[in-house]
């Protein structure tokens, strides 16, 4: 009886530990997201992005690149353009590192990427790290849709265009 118990025990533990980690989160279109385009702030802060681009990707895209990524409480860092057609970004297997300034956030809880032109792109995995916030990675693995801001929104609180 005792052998049973812990059997069960064990594999009990074992079901939950093993479906713990497998929620995967898939990004979504976002219809209403508006980016701040303009971009007041008290302080300025650093960022790295890490944009890698899937190995099943096209070879090269000449599309335009945008990338928007924020807090729960309202604060958003917002680039344009980080494509440059002309230096190679974005192309298959490759691994693109930003440097980018803006301003200051909490822990960052959506990222976004908008894409427009008629080469496609897949991009692997965004990577966002900076002072003081905890370094997040949103997978996409996925061709992004033309014209139409996509991405993750893990925000469970707050104000602004975090919360869609």
């Amino acid at each position: 009886m005792v052998k049973l118990l812990l059997f069960l025990l064990i594999f009990a533990t074992a079901t939950i530990f093993s479906h713990a980690g497998s929620s995967i989160i898939s990004p979504t279109e976002i219809k209403s997201f508006e980016p701040k385009t303009v971009q007041v702030a008290a302080k300025s802060c650093s960022y790295t992005v890490i944009i890698k681009t899937s190995c099943s990707s096209k070879s090269y895209t000449r599309d335009k690149i945008s990338l928007a990524f924020g807090d729960a409480y309202g604060n958003e860092v917002y680039i344009k353009r980080l494509d440059d057609p002309y230096s190679g970004t974005f192309e298959r297997c490759s691994t693109d590192t930003f440097q980018i300034s803006g301003p200051c956030t909490y822990d960052i809880c959506y990222q976004y990427l908008l894409r427009s032109g008629s080469d496609g792109w897949k991009p692997g995995s965004v990577k966002i790290y900076g002072q003081n916030i905890r370094t997040v990675t949103f997978f996409y693995n996925t061709f992004i849709p033309d014209g139409v801001w996509f991405g993750f929104n893990q925000c469970r609180r707050g104000s602004g265009s975090a919360v869609v």
